[in-house]
């Protein structure tokens, strides 16, 4: 999907995170993490759901997708995304991106469908910030929609893949990017010239009542969607949060493309990668064989 002029794919702000380890979600230790990833089989299939983050949009071209610097499916020497580390433990790994630019949580049940005829063992999603980044504030997914249709897509993937291990991220700070990007004339123009996420990004330079008020409120929409994806996630066994951490850490304009100071750039994914793997299920450099484990 390209770039629409009044409500452009957001989840790219996710991909800028640069996470640190000591917030949100905190990690086990080593020895923890190596009994953990014991303990859970390495995928032959995995799939990725969610928008342009996971399609690696803007990422190696302009308007372009390139779920190759995916930080789900990334492989190769830009991105060593889930799909490339889980390559390392089973050469037969197949990966599939379901994800579409500029997708919004109702179009996540149709992925999770695609991703149960794909079999997939291993699911991530991240999902939610074009819900937030509207044309207006008014014009953002209430949260009693946005919890009816992810809990759709869960019910789907939990129906149809009951073994499969999903990775649910969280929806990133929108504000941490107007923050991040408010002090750039070119950060500034690229948000006005493609009218991106006007419900946190309109007017970056006002310090207005009005103009805090608003920020703060598409923010707080924002803390209930990840309010919501992680009492969905709680009732699946095999679901994993992340704990409130994309959402929870800084990011910088070095971490996004500089053709619309939005989506991440080669960098953003790579780290948004390393980060969100090593809250994974596989967090340990330890391989699992397929043969050890039932199916």
């Amino acid at each position: 999907m390209s770039l629409r002029p009044h409500r452009p794919a957001c989840l790219g702000v996710a991909a800028v995170l640069t996470f640190s380890l000591a917030s949100g979600a905190s990690l086990a230790s080593g020895a923890d993490a190596a009994a953990r990833a014991d303990k859970v089989p390495v995928p032959d299939r995995m799939a990725a759901l969610g928008d342009s983050i996971t399609r690696g949009f803007h990422s190696c071209g302009l308007l372009a997708d390139c779920p190759s610097r995916s930080w789900s499916t990334g492989h190769g020497n830009r991105v060593r995304g889930h799909h490339s580390r889980l390559l390392a433990r089973n050469s037969a790994l197949q990966s599939y991106n379901d994800a579409a630019t500029g997708a919004e949580v109702v179009a996540l049940n149709g992925q999770a469908r695609q991703a149960v005829t794909q079999r997939a063992e291993y699911v991530t999603v991240l999902i939610g910030a074009n819900d937030a980044c509207a044309a207006t504030e008014s014009a953002m997914t209430s949260v009693a929609d946005f919890e009816t249709r992810f809990r759709r897509a869960m019910k789907t993937l939990r129906g149809g893949l009951p073994n499969a291990r999903i990775f649910v991220a969280s929806v990133p700070d929108l504000r941490r990017l107007w923050a991040a990007g408010k002090g750039s004339l070119a950060a500034r123009s690229a948000w006005s010239t493609f009218k991106i996420c006007q419900s946190m990004l309109a007017r970056p330079t006002s310090t207005s009542a009005a103009d805090t008020a608003r920020r703060k409120r598409v923010r707080q929409r924002v803390i209930e969607y990840n309010t919501v994806l992680a009492k969905i996630c709680a009732e699946n066994p095999r679901c994993r949060f992340d704990g409130n951490a994309v959402f929870a850490h800084p990011f910088t304009l070095a971490q996004i493309s500089k053709w619309d100071y939005f989506h991440p750039n080669t960098a953003g994914q790579n780290e948004l990668a390393r980060v969100t793997y090593a809250l994974s299920y596989w967090p340990a450099a330890v391989t699992v064989p397929r043969a050890a484990h039932a199916r």
